[in-house]
């Protein structure tokens, strides 16, 4: 499964958090400690924020480990709120457009996990994403349908719940109509002004999620980038995070139940 960092803080060069740790993203990309899959290797992609409202973007399909450009881009480029994604595919095409970080408006969003059967399902997740919404359906993940279905359950006004729906909707169509598990899901999304992460499953193995509070900011991770595991706070399950500037909040996460069959 995917490993996935987030930054929101003062300024930094991007390389301070995807290539320089001793566990950093880019050798979680070939040597990931805390998923079934060690390796990462179908693509690479970071979100980032600076002068404009909407981020800017670099994907590729080669490995992380693989990529000069990414290299060179993590070390030149400067800011305070930024997100970066190594994927291992469960099952979708390795192609630009299926790379995390995927970007709409000023909304980025990566995730790590599956939605159960999602190959006999795509047609019914794909049919929940508003028509307003469908031209922004670049690939064909149920990461990509997750981020339409939240901006079309009102992702602007209620962040938190809003993708706390689609996951529930993705999950009941799974109960439904596809396999287990029903859903895994470990998420971060932004608008440029907070960091928002969230986990839950539907049964009892909710992807990994932790975070660390530093001075001049607040890392958000799928699995620690450095030091002692003590130094990092596990996000419980069925918790979502959202991260400031100012601070940090936990707050319950996937409160509504849908009914399944």
């Amino acid at each position: 499964m995917c490993r996935w960092v987030a930054w929101c803080g003062a300024q930094i060069y991007l390389e301070e958090v995807i290539s320089k740790p001793e566990h950093s993203l880019i050798i979680q990309s070939r040597e990931a400690h805390s998923c079934k899959t060690a390796i990462n290797a179908d693509g690479v992609g970071v979100a980032w924020y600076d002068g404009r409202p909407d981020p800017g973007l670099y994907k590729n399909v080669h490995p992380a480990w693989s990529d000069p450009n990414l290299r060179q881009i993590v070390r030149q480029v400067r800011s305070g709120l930024f997100m970066a994604h190594v994927r291992a595919s469960t099952g979708t095409a390795t192609s630009y457009n299926n790379c995390h970080p995927f970007a709409v408006g000023r909304w980025a969003f990566m995730h790590n996990g599956m939605v159960g059967g999602f190959d006999a399902l795509r047609k019914r997740i794909d049919q929940r994403i508003p028509d307003h919404l469908y031209l922004d359906r670049r690939g064909a993940t149920d990461s990509e349908a997750l981020l339409l279905m939240a901006l079309g359950a009102g992702m602007e006004e209620r962040p938190v719940a809003a993708m706390a729906d689609a996951v529930a909707e993705a999950e009941a169509l799974s109960r439904a109509h596809g396999t287990t598990p029903h859903m895994r899901f470990a998420g971060c999304w932004s608008d440029g002004q907070r960091v928002y992460a969230a986990r839950c499953a539907s049964d009892d193995h909710a992807p990994t999620l932790f975070y660390r509070q530093r001075p001049e900011g607040t890392l958000v991770v799928s699995e620690p980038l450095e030091g002692l595991p003590e130094d990092w706070t596990p996000l419980p399950a069925n918790r979502a995070l959202v991260v400031s500037r100012e601070g940090i909040e936990v707050m319950e996460f996937g409160a509504r139940a849908l009914a399944a069959g």
